[in-house]
This record gives structure tokens, sequence and C-alpha cells, in this order.
């Protein structure tokens, strides 16, 4: 089995996270990694796990507006430029009936802060019919645009490992 693993990052902490949890699904799969701008708008048999990540900006996946704010705010180039998630989503289409999911975000590390990107991407993956093989994960960032929180890029691989190892072992 083969894992695509679709991500939007502004300021690349979500980006590394991805990454990280390609590293560990690819202990016992193949893994495509690829940012929402560029990601697959179909995604069929040749994938049987889905993994979906974005930044959580104003308590959920990000909308051009809030685009648009994190372009403002940012020293450095952006890493996703065009559509994000909430796009690609809207527009993916699916023919394999077996395709499973898991979805993450990142998001500011405070006690009691709402809202997760995460939690309205699994939500979406569901009504696309994609059953969720984890419960939807997130990872902290100490401030806006960054840096992910010591540990953070670790645990994800770790995260890519436990799903990885929920699926028989492949030919990597």
């Amino acid at each position: 089995m083969d894992a695509l693993v679709v991500y939007e990052s502004m300021f690349g902490n979500t980006k590394l996270i991805a990454e990280a949890v390609a590293e560990g699904l690819a202990t016992r799969m193949r893994v495509e990694v690829a940012e929402a701008g560029s990601a697959p708008a179909a995604v069929g048999a040749e994938f049987g796990l889905l993994v979906v990540g974005g930044p959580t900006h104003a308590f959920s996946m990000s909308r051009a507006a809030t685009r648009r704010s994190a372009a403002q705010q940012a020293t450095a180039p952006l890493i996703s430029r065009g559509d994000g998630v909430r796009e690609w989503l809207t527009t993916l289409r699916t023919s394999s009936a077996g395709l499973l999911s898991a979805a993450f975000d990142t998001r500011i590390g405070k006690p009691r802060m709402p809202g997760s990107a995460a939690r309205g991407i699994a939500r979406r993956l569901r009504r696309l019919g994609i059953r969720a093989v984890a419960p939807a994960q997130g990872f902290y960032v100490s401030g806006t645009e960054g840096p992910l929180v010591a540990g953070e890029v670790e645990r994800a691989r770790q995260w890519g490992e436990s799903l990885a190892a929920s699926f028989p072992v492949a030919t990597v």
C-alpha cells in the first residue's frame, strides 16, 4: 500500500510536520508528499492511505482571508501561496472505496486555545466517504510563525509510524 501526505503550510512548520509524518509512514510503506497547491485532484486505488494536514487559522482550516493575513505577517516567503487544503478537499475526487485517512494540524500551543484545522479536515474527509484510521492530531508551535515546540517533529514521526503499523507490511 502507498500513502499520500498532502499539506498546506504558511511559515514552514506544517511542512516540517508533514515530512516527519511521511518519514514515519515510510518505515512500512511507500509515501508521496505534496503541497496542497500541487496535490493530485483525484486520488485513486494507487493510494490506500491519505494523510492531510494544515495550519489552524481563526479556529479552523485556513481561508483566502486568513492566508492573506499570514502573508502580511510573514517575515519570509510563504510555503503555500495559492489555494489551501480547504479548497483542495472541496474539489478532491476519489475512486477508491478502500481509501483510509488521517488528519493533522499545527496550532499555537497555549492551554485552552480553541480550534483545530485537523478536526475540520477529518470532517471533510468523512463527508467524502473516506474513513479515518486515527483521531485528528495536533502539533504545536510556539507562536504564529513558529517555531515548532521542542519534540513535535519526533512526535509527528512516531505518529506516522503508528499509522503505518496499523496496515500490513508492504514492500518499500
